[in-house]
């Protein structure tokens, strides 16, 4: 039983360290000059802080194809929106 314990929690840092050297990163805009543009991702929703919005942005441009993005709007209120450009 704990050989298996040991083992799941093993398999679940190496899925949190795995999943987060694939997201895309963000770049500025003078980096991006460097990098082919793949497209457009925004977020839209109630988040608890604006780094919740980055993590969204960072996972649609992963979907997208993308290995970084510049970030070219984002607006806080009663709910976080941003958008930004994405490149790879």
């Amino acid at each position: 039983m704990k050989k298996i314990s040991v083992s799941l929690i093993a398999l679940a840092l190496t899925t949190v360290v795995c999943s987060s050297a694939f997201a895309a990163k963000e770049i500025t805009k003078e980096e991006a000059k460097q990098y082919e543009k793949v497209g457009e991702v925004s977020t839209t929703k109630e988040y608890t802080a604006p780094s919740d919005a980055m993590k969204d942005i960072s996972q649609k441009a992963d979907e997208l194809g993308g290995k970084y993005f510049v970030i070219t709007s984002g607006n806080e209120g009663d709910k976080i929106r941003g958008t930004a450009t994405v490149y790879k």
